[in-house]
């Protein structure tokens, strides 16, 4: 199974309840498509449904997964997952991506625990994302997640993901965010972690704001604006793999919303920089 376009395009924002009333009259023309946790809205009626309805109804939507566990020691959990399958079904969500992680052992955890590094758990993992495509009978993009420890790793975090999306034939939910923290954390290079990953896979990209604990530790929160130093990076990876949907995410400590479309415009202004940039004539100078 490959992709040979993108569901979506363009800049995209996550919607999350407390958006749901402060974005309901806003000009949202540059909002390309949105994306919700499904596991937030299954079974969600009411006020609050009848909200996303009318969100759902007027923008393409993707979904993006907190809770499937596919990293974890329990069984997949296949009747939830035949539940997501209805809920991007009647939502007509056009891509479904969860964390390359797991979060339940014996109950939640209520955070993304990091799979170990190794070929055993590359074939676990691979297993149960093969599994979920069958029961959701959709490609699934699996994300590049943040972690602060790497227990038991036989192999480097890059190869993991490489090879868990080779043998899962699934696609890439690539976090820009995520690699700039990661590579603060764990000391590598972003850029040459960027260009190990395969691009051919991307079904489309996350953006987001972090905290910095200290000069050597980051936390992912999306609950700031994002850093220059992250946008370089986007950029970075629209030059190695050209421009792809990119979706801005904000958990909490929302700004006013003027601010929060200011951000997505950014996005644009990126993939229209980026797309200018390879559309001129070879030779032809840049001022």
């Amino acid at each position: 199974m490959k992709q040979s376009a993108y569901l979506v395009e363009g800049a995209g924002l996550g919607l999350r309840r407390a958006l749901l009333g402060p974005l309901q009259d806003c000009d949202l023309s540059q909002v390309d498509f949105m994306e919700v946790a499904p596991d937030n809205w299954i079974g969600v009626g009411g006020r609050f449904g009848r909200q996303l309805r009318a969100f759902t109804e007027r923008f393409p939507f993707v979904c993006h997964g907190l809770s499937l566990s596919l990293g974890g020691p329990e069984p997949l959990d296949e009747t939830f997952i035949r539940r997501i399958r209805h809920f991007l079904e009647t939502h007509k969500v056009r891509v479904y991506t969860e964390h390359l992680s797991y979060c339940t052992d014996g109950g939640h955890l209520y955070d993304l625990m990091p799979i170990p590094f190794t070929e055993e758990a590359v074939h676990y993992v691979a297993g149960r994302i093969r599994r979920t495509q069958e029961l959701l009978n959709r490609r699934i993009g699996i994300e590049n997640v943040s972690y602060y420890a790497a227990p038991g790793a036989e192999m480097s975090e890059l190869e993991f993901i490489n090879a868990v999306v080779e043998e899962a034939d699934c696609d890439l939910l690539l976090d820009v965010n995520n690699i700039y923290v990661n590579s603060v954390n764990h000391g590598y290079d972003p850029v040459e972690f960027l260009k190990g990953l395969p691009g051919e896979r991307i079904c489309y990209g996350h953006i987001a704001g972090h905290y910095s604990e200290a000069e050597d530790l980051i936390v992912d929160t999306h609950g700031a604006g994002v850093i220059d130093n992250v946008w370089a990076l986007l950029d970075e990876a629209y030059h190695c793999f050209g421009v792809f949907p990119t979706l801005l995410e904000r958990d909490f400590n929302f700004p006013p919303v003027p601010d929060l479309l200011a951000e997505v415009q950014l996005i644009h202004a990126a993939q229209a920089g980026r797309e200018n940039h390879d559309a001129k004539p070879q030779g032809q100078r840049t001022a």
